[in-house]
């Protein structure tokens, strides 16, 4: 074994040692999770919300909120026996506990007076990015309703219950001919239906921004680019190859044009970050140094060789994937209108924003170390992918396996 070759497993050890502890769980973006309200109302009718809720995590905060322990037993039994009819029916025995815990965190009010909620049937079950969701209507009393004056708030799954981080709850309507939707949080827990588009745009924009920022594997595999990135112009090509794709999967999924299992599309997402922090690894042994001279539209040279090519194409693929990723955080299923499409490309921008100020901040401080010590920013770089490349490794050894 060449020294080359040792040096380049010790630090793919160590790095790995080092960020063993950093590997979460399998989901994509840790202790998440999103809920999806559409609500409708037409003439006299009265509002009507169709709520997705995670199952196991309206189970859990739903027994601790009610202190209902066999309702915690008994939900917990059939989310284990992957049962739907029984995890349906554990909600139903215990649904004034469950629908109390619903109604005191989800609401919907007219010219500042809240409306009366009331269940419709029982609880019935779907999947969401392959996740047990637990499907709610309610039907609400509103004394002002058809002023178009509707107010929604959302606190579910707040943090302070313990049991997820940032919860965001996604909203569709069609309200008295408004139609539109908004992401809710913590930080901005409601909405009047009757919001100005550049309001509603601004939560896209914020929804998109904040979705990276807290997408752990978006986040290195954007940092295993700018790593593997030796000069500005490679940057610049490996994101625009980046956003060109998962700006076309992330619209025709959001949209509803494309679907594909989130079991598929999540352990590729981590093996796409294994894949392109380990194409810096090799590319460090000295490997695919012949150089490709490539004429620019303004006539300018520049030099890229073929493995910043086939990286090129690499990274291209994969942003296909990650676009689907992108998608799932939104689960919109409203009907196709130019709002929505707005919404989704403003969802769109929010993302390209942050990915270009990483790029922005961190790229200029690895140029310069290299300026200043080559072989500092080889160590640095190095250690880096490695990592990042044991991370997505275990990541995809986790989703494939469903450990």
């Amino acid at each position: 074994m060449s020294h080359r070759v040792r040096r380049l497993l010790l630090v793919l050890a160590a790095a790995a040692f080092l960020f063993s502890g950093l590997v979460g769980p399998a989901a994509a973006h840790g202790f998440t999770s999103v809920v999806y309200a559409h609500i409708t109302a037409d003439g006299d009718g009265p509002p009507r919300t169709e709520l997705k809720l995670e199952y196991d995590l309206l189970v859990v905060s739903a027994a601790d909120a009610g202190s209902d322990d066999p309702l915690f037993r008994t939900g917990t039994d059939a989310f284990e026996n992957g049962d739907d009819r029984a995890r349906a029916a554990a909600l139903d025995s215990h649904r004034e506990t469950v629908v109390d815990y619903v109604t005191r965190r989800f609401s919907v009010a007219t010219g500042g007076t809240g409306c009366e909620p009331a269940p419709v049937g029982g609880f019935r079950m779907g999947t969401e990015e392959g996740v047990p969701y637990a499907l709610l209507t309610l039907d609400w009393t509103c004394a002002g309703h058809g002023t178009g004056d509707h107010e929604i708030r959302s606190t579910l799954f707040a943090d302070p219950e313990g049991y997820v981080k940032g919860t965001k709850t996604i909203v569709t309507y069609d309200v008295d001919g408004r139609t539109g939707s908004a992401a809710l949080d913590s930080g901005h827990p409601s909405f009047p239906i009757s919001q100005s588009w550049p309001e509603r745009f601004w939560e896209f924009f914020r929804l998109g921004a904040e979705h990276l920022l807290t997408g752990t594997d978006h986040i290195l595999f954007l940092l295993a680019l700018i790593a593997g990135s030796r000069r500005p112009r490679e940057i610049v090509l490996a994101a625009t190859a980046f956003t060109l794709a998962h700006s076309v999967t992330f619209l025709l999924a959001a949209l509803g044009l494309v679907d594909v299992p989130a079991g598929l599309v999540e352990p590729v997402i981590a093996l796409s970050i294994a894949v392109v922090a380990g194409w810096h690894l090799w590319r460090l042994r000295g490997r695919g140094a012949q150089v490709m001279e490539v004429r620019a539209p303004g006539g300018s040279r520049f030099a890229l060789d073929r493995a910043g090519w086939t990286r090129l194409g690499v990274v291209f693929c994969f942003g296909l994937v990650h676009g689907l990723g992108f998608a799932g955080a939104l689960g919109i299923e409203a009907s196709w209108s130019w709002t929505l499409l707005w919404s989704l490309l403003v969802f769109n921008i929010g993302i390209e924003a942050v990915q270009l100020g990483f790029i922005a901040v961190l790229f200029p401080l690895l140029l310069l170390l290299g300026r200043r010590s080559p072989r500092a920013a080889r160590w640095v770089t190095g250690t880096l992918s490695a990592g990042v490349a044991a991370m997505g490794l275990a990541w995809f050894v986790q989703r494939l396996t469903g450990s």
